[in-house]
């Protein structure tokens, strides 16, 4: 290994000792576009070349703040292009040589022959297009007002959310990272969808991602501001479902032409209920043989998060960065479960309610520390990080079990249990990425991410006898995890053709992954350890068709490696006769992807779809054992292998001027061998599901969004999830001069959303639906100060949980 990075090291250096000129200067363009007050967003700059003005050279579109960057632009002179409707189209002559070029401010004026009601084109809003996947804006939703990044994922294209938070891509649970980095907040309720900027798919990564991205990665950046002068915007929000709901955010930012200092803070405190109803068969046992169980929950929960950065260029060329996240959680969950159970000939055997109270607390404090450095060839860049992640999290829960006969008549005493799990976890990342032409048409890309974490966990379970409490050795236990992957990668990218319309585009890389994990409960009667050393190539060619068009196919190889839940082999007992835990030796899965699609895009309509190809070996899936006791234990075993090949289609439209759409379908088939099992299980299943995303402008500053939601029945080993669907509004109405706004939002308005599943197999079968009160009507208040980013706090405060 120590000889392979030391090969790729020098190979790198000759790369950067032979770079020289090829007679043409790269550059970059960067500028503002205002409206004489305030940035303009969504503005359209197009670069035409002034011997060739039918040929487009360039193009970039406005961000929130109204700043564009044009880069990669050969010497030459060019003509700009301002153009947004409502606005009259501004031309501007520049001139490029071998430095970058700021043509400072260019200031719209609104064109008076078009309609007062300006309507910006939210298909570029809500979705902006990549060469790995797409970027869903998250200031375009107002329909999941509130909440978590849980509720600001069921509204994202490709992306499959249940109703009990399960996060899947084409069938898969995915990476996801915050910020581009590996956190310790892996919960995504978590983090509050006020605190969202954006939210980007990466379909198929290639080799610089980590290898552990099977379906995908999912990346969450946070927001932060940093426009000129002090800024800032505030929140205030409340609802009701079946219990209150309340939520408030601020942001605040003061920049400088070297500083920029940033501190923002937002909380939401929700209440809830649910109710479980569980109905189970055990074919070969006679006595526990009916098994019908329901369930209430009452759980109050808070979420706070601070985050603090700030940001240090001392010149055009380097910027030093520092940030702070901090973030508090509470969950207080009353749990009454009742449990009747008949034997074979349905008389009656035994009655019982267990009544739970489980207090949560989670602490996260995450530190990171970020340089960048540009050089004069627009073209190479460098950027480095080193971040840290620390979580605390502390579980406390008072059992009490009522036995009765048949006639609910108390038996006996009160059975009274308690538990503890307390969670300590550092995830720490090292990052270097670095880019370099090594001629006019190819660049090298590589890099190191080394990846650190350090888990324990501490589980005690105790009985009462005789007045006090003892604790239960059997399913007691400490549990001891450390993990170091250390990750090079190299990347080609190359074109043919000219700069401004490459006919082809190439990609080839290969990633290299050290890994060495180790886990040990206290006693070491689960003790592992795994030390191996696994490469992942990737590669793509792309044929652009058109400016507009091109059709693109790629191959990766990925690893699927379990995750905390996964391995930790302690035993949730809260249901007695559901148990669930981890499974130590858990092997990872290997995956072999293929992928085809094609991107076509119109005036008003735009259309991809990509055709996969999945081939996994050592699945892992949950698995259900019945034991003799009657007891179902669920734990994650590799199963087999999976044949997973499928479509996934986004189609965006505008057909008139105050009304634009999303529709999103992703359809897929899995044939699964479960070859390690011997227990008879589901070999194929047809999946899918859709949503449509409905966006209209009433009138001036109004905006009305209506998201449509469906997930088909999804295949397990032993069955299938129920299909849960739901529908979603938002409204909001600006005030003022936009500075303030007003938001109505309704979850789940026809109260469809639950989540379930049913087994069918030779020992037993099993049905089981879960319903919270996801429909709540909430509203919010946004009002921006001083403000260049009036956008970035005005929605996301609630959830439908």
């Amino acid at each position: 290994m120590k000889k392979w990075i030391q090969q790729l090291s020098l190979f790198t250096l000759l790369f950067s000792i032979s770079q020289f000129s090829f007679g043409q200067k790269i550059a970059a363009i960067k500028g503002n576009v205002s409206d004489g007050k305030l940035p303009v967003e969504f503005v359209d700059v197009i670069l035409k070349n002034t011997s060739d003005s039918t040929k487009v050279a360039n193009y970039a579109v406005t961000d929130v703040s109204g700043n564009f960057d044009l880069e990669n632009v050969i010497s030459g002179e060019y003509v700009l292009h301002f153009k947004l409707i409502g606005f009259k189209t501004i031309t501007q002559k520049v001139k490029i040589a071998d430095a970058p070029v700021s043509i400072g401010t260019v200031v719209l004026q609104n064109d008076a022959n078009l309609l007062d009601d300006v309507v910006v084109n939210s298909q570029k809003k809500q979705i902006q297009k990549t060469d790995e996947g797409f970027i869903f804006n998250a200031v375009s939703n107002i329909s999941q007002s509130g909440g978590t990044a849980t509720d600001m994922l069921k509204s994202i294209p490709t992306v499959a959310v249940d109703a009990e938070g399960g996060i899947t891509l084409r069938g898969k649970s995915p990476m996801i990272l915050i910020n581009g980095k590996n956190s310790a907040i892996t919960n995504m309720d978590q983090i509050a969808a006020s605190s969202i900027e954006s939210i980007e798919i990466i379909s198929n990564p290639t080799a610089k991602y980590d290898a552990n991205a099977e379906s995908g990665i999912i990346n969450i950046k946070l927001k932060k501001n940093n426009q000129s002068g002090v800024n800032g915007a505030v929140v205030l929000g409340g609802g009701f479902g079946a219990k209150g709901r309340a939520n408030s955010s601020i942001l605040l930012n003061q920049k400088t032409e070297k500083w920029n200092f940033g501190l923002a803070y937002d909380n939401r405190f929700a209440g809830r209920t649910k109710e479980i109803n569980a109905d189970r068969t055990n074919y070969f046992i006679d006595d526990e043989h009916y098994i019908h169980q329901h369930r209430n929950d009452e759980r109050t929960e808070g979420l706070q998060n601070l985050k603090f950065n700030i940001d240090f260029s001392p010149n055009e060329k380097n910027t030093f960065s520092f940030e702070a996240l901090g973030n508090m959680e509470s969950q207080d969950n009353d749990e009454t479960l009742y449990t009747h159970v008949n034997t074979n000939t349905n008389q009656f055997f035994s009655n019982n309610k267990r009544h739970s109270l489980e207090l949560e607390r989670s602490k996260v404090a995450e530190l990171a520390f970020n340089y960048d450095r540009k050089f004069s060839d627009a073209r190479k860049s460098l950027n480095a990080s080193i971040t840290s992640s620390f979580n605390k999290h502390k579980e406390n829960t008072d059992i009490d079990t009522y036995n009765y006969d048949e006639y609910n008549e108390q038996m006996g005493d009160i059975f009274l249990q308690r538990t503890h799990n307390y969670e300590h976890e550092n995830i720490s990342n090292a990052l270097v990425n670095y880019a370099l032409p090594i001629s006019a048409k190819t660049m090298l890309e590589t890099g190191y991410k080394g990846t650190f974490r350090f888990f324990t966990s501490d589980f005690e379970s105790a009985d009462m006898i005789n007045g006090e409490y003892v604790i239960n050795p059997i399913v007691s236990n400490t549990f001891d995890y450390n993990e170091q992957i250390n990750a090079v990668y190299g990347m080609l990218n190359s074109f043919s053709g000219n700069a401004e319309n490459p006919k082809w585009k190439y990609n080839l890389g290969l990633r290299a992954e050290n890994v060495s994990n180790n886990g040990a409960t206290q006693n070491n009667s689960d003790r592992f350890n795994n030390d191996y050393i696994k490469f992942f190539p990737s590669a793509s060619a792309q044929l652009n068709l058109a400016s507009d068009e091109f059709v693109k196919i790629g191959y990766s190889k990925r690893i699927n490696r379990p995750d905390l839940d996964d391995l930790n082999p302690f035993m949730d007992i809260t249901d007695a006769l559901n148990p669930h835990s981890g499974n130590p030796y858990l092997k990872p899965e290997i995956i072999h992807i293929a992928e085809m699609s094609y991107n076509k895009d119109w005036n008003d309509y735009s259309f991809s779809t990509n055709a996969f190809y999945r081939n996994a070996t050592n699945t892992i899936r949950q698995y259900a054992e019945l034991h003799d006791n009657g007891v179902i234990l669920l734990m994650p075993k590799n199963i087999g292998s999976t044949i997973t090949y499928g479509l996934e289609t986004i189609f965006s439209l505008k057909p008139i001027g105050f009304y634009d759409a999303n529709i999103s379908v992703t359809a897929f088939q899995q044939n699964i061998n479960a070859s390690n099992l011997g227990e008879d299980v589901v070999n194929n299943a047809f999946s899918w599901y859709g949503k449509i995303i409905n966006n209209f402008v009433p009138w001036k500053g109004g905006k009305l969004q209506i998201i449509g939601n469906y997930n088909s029945a999804l295949a397990t080993p032993q069955g299938k999830r129920i299909p849960i669907y739901n529908v979603d509004m938002g409204f909001q109405q600006k005030l003022g001069k936009g500075n303030a706004r007003l938001g109505l939002v309704i979850t789940d308005m026809f109260n469809t959303l639950e989540s379930g599943y049913k087994n069918n197999t030779a020992l037993f079968s099993n049905n089981r639906t879960n319903k919270s009160d996801t429909r709540a009507l909430m509203v919010t208040f946004a009002y921006t100060f001083k403000s260049d980013f009036k956008e970035k706090l005005l929605e996301n405060q609630f959830s439908t949980e």
